[in-house]
């Protein structure tokens, strides 16, 4: 198999199915009064995922100017359609995501904007650089992505069991959304380039530039609360970095290799109901909190028939 022949399958496929990227309202209502401590007991996780959510209002503008940018370099209308998709369902995130940091800054932890203007210039130091290295970049980091989902699915009741309903609902159907536009980044560079190397550096590049600026949130939160140097503090912090390693490793693996494509990667059935779930929900409905408190974390859905 050449490098190129996942493009080729890629826009086969795109011409043959419906697409089915849904851009959909992505309102939490989240608390004013919202605890950025919102993981009863674990806070290392809390201020870790904190963290991700800084980094969201810098990265998604991001991916969406590359993605517009390529566009114009790109003539498959199935793969336009697509990237129309994934950068509507970005704008969304982008915005929920600053509303939750603002809250997090005005409910304690003001220090997150100096982490903040060092997100502000290393992605303007990233926009920079050539529109490959970019498009590697995303591909890279949302190739990480489907490992986030599938732990965020397989170990909700771990991570989010009687937590936050908002900050856990709308962690989990961010990932959901992932999973759903998850080929996007990755066709986008094989149209551009196909390049093995670059690829495979991008992943490298995209995911532990988001990682690693999601700890440094975490670290600067846990420092204000005097916690840093703890044992207990060491120990969680330990346990956290484990488990995302544990759980998202794999799939950073996989695509390191030359063959990948991410429609090798299956995703949960707990989301494909989630997915079809909202597809019945009525037009002015709410969108439904998942029940952190039930032991299971059902699909906040009626059954499905």
């Amino acid at each position: 198999m050449t490098k190129r022949e996942p493009a080729r399958s890629a826009k086969a496929e795109r011409a043959d199915r419906p697409h089915d990227i849904t851009v959909r309202p992505f309102a939490f209502d989240f608390p004013d009064d919202l605890r950025p401590v919102w993981s009863p007991g674990k806070p290392v996780r809390s201020h870790m995922f904190n963290g991700f959510s800084l980094t969201m209002p810098y990265l998604e503008p991001y991916l969406i100017r590359t993605m517009r940018e390529v566009s114009s370099q790109i003539t498959d209308p199935g793969l336009l359609q697509d990237i129309r998709g994934f950068n509507g369902q970005e704008a969304r995130h982008y915005e929920c995501h600053r509303r939750l940091n603002e809250l997090l800054k005005r409910n304690g932890y003001p220090e997150l904007a100096e982490v903040e203007k060092r997100l502000a210039a290393s992605y303007a130091r990233l926009g920079k650089r050539s529109l490959r290295t970019r498009l590697a970049y995303n591909a890279g980091f949302e190739s990480m992505t489907n490992g986030f989902t599938n732990w965020f699915v397989a170990r909700r009741r771990q991570l989010f069991g009687n937590a936050c309903p908002y900050v856990s609902s709308f962690w989990i159907m961010h990932m959901i959304e992932e999973a759903e536009h998850k080929t996007v980044a990755y066709d986008a560079y094989m149209a551009y380039s196909g390049a093995y190397l670059p690829r495979m550096l991008g992943v490298l590049h995209g995911s532990f530039h988001v990682v690693g600026y999601g700890f440094i949130g975490m670290f600067c939160a846990l420092r204000k609360d005097r916690t840093l140097s703890s044992p207990r503090t060491l120990a969680e912090i330990l346990r956290e970095t484990a488990s995302l390693v544990w759980n998202v490793g794999p799939y950073l693996l996989r695509a390191l290799l030359p063959g990948y494509d991410p429609r090798q990667e299956t995703d949960p059935k707990w989301a494909q109901d989630w997915v079809a779930g909202y597809a019945r929900l009525p037009a002015d409905a709410p969108l439904p909190l998942i029940d952190t408190g039930n032991a299971d974390m059902p699909v906040p859905f009626p059954a499905l028939a």
